[in-house]
């Protein structure tokens, strides 16, 4: 699995400028507010979720955006959704619980992760995304966060949560 070095690294051979605020960890969107205070762009929050049909999903959306569990299979085109298991967010994204962000997909080299992404999180800029884990907090331009998902091989659908509809 990939490293928070590794992770730079990679960010650096694309080209994506990015700048790492070390901090206390992380749980929670609620936690961390002061830190956030401090930081512009939009801040994150990020859910690995399995349907029933076996399929695993990562969304990243703004912080406060309220996503209903039990529509988005409609609109997203999956089976039920459920939370991944944390056994499972490791074996696929290299990342624990309370530490999965969009950046954990350098580590899904299978590609057995569909990725969505909140279009008002898609319009914020910078973006803001722990690297790996939650004790440091990582900015990106959506510029950068684009060429990011596009080097290692992931089309993001972007989905208008509050409309509850995909975007594009």
């Amino acid at each position: 699995m990939k490293t928070r070095a590794d992770l730079f690294a990679f960010l650096d051979a694309h080209g994506v400028a990015h700048s790492t605020l070390d901090h206390p960890p992380v749980f929670r969107v609620e936690e961390g507010l002061e830190i956030k205070a401090t930081l512009p762009g939009g801040h994150t929050k990020n859910l690995f979720l399995k349907d029933a049909k076996g399929q695993l999903w990562l969304i990243s959306a703004l912080g406060e955006t309220v996503i209903d569990l039990k529509r988005l299979h409609t609109v997203i085109g999956s089976g039920r959704l459920s939370f991944g298991s944390p056994d499972l967010m490791l074996e696929t994204l290299g990342v624990t619980p309370g530490s999965v962000t969009a950046f954990g997909l350098i580590n899904d080299t299978d590609h057995r992760v569909r990725f969505v992404l909140d279009a008002g999180l898609a319009k914020s800029d910078p973006v803001n995304f722990h690297p790996l884990a939650n004790d440091a907090t990582t900015a990106i331009s959506q510029d950068g966060l684009r060429r990011f998902l596009a080097a290692l091989g992931f089309t993001p659908m972007i989905v208008d949560f509050p409309a509850m509809a995909v975007v594009g």
